[in-house]
């Protein structure tokens, strides 16, 4: 496995034990359909909450979150329009971030609730 995809699949274990403890309840992870994807769906109280996890070893290239664009935004918005229509959803959903920062002294996590507003592109 290439390293970048232990790094991120370290990632998104770190972000579900992470939602975990904030009491979310984790629906799926890494959601495929298609080209799409969604890496956690999860529910907080009676929100469907859509999750982009980004890892990285260091900020050299800047924080995680940050790597989250319009474009990459894009494509969660569709991949969300996608799972509600597929699982007849009819409550309100939310757009966040989590961004991991692995270093050795242990995880930095950043989660940015409403990251993005998809009807605003």
């Amino acid at each position: 496995m290439a390293e970048h995809h232990k790094t991120g699949k370290e990632g998104e274990a770190i972000a579900l034990n992470f939602l975990l403890r904030e009491n979310y309840h984790i629906i799926a992870t890494n959601w495929r359909q298609g080209h799409l994807e969604l890496d956690i769906i999860a529910k907080e109280n009676d929100l469907l909450v859509f999750i982009e996890v980004k890892t990285r070893h260091s900020i050299q290239w800047g924080e995680p979150e940050t790597f989250v664009n319009k474009k990459k935004q894009r494509f969660l918005a569709q991949a969300a329009n996608e799972y509600i229509l597929q699982s007849n959803y009819h409550g309100e959903v939310r757009f966040d971030i989590l961004g991991i920062l692995i270093a050795p002294k242990g995880a930095r996590i950043s989660h940015i609730k409403d990251a993005f507003f998809p009807g605003l592109f």
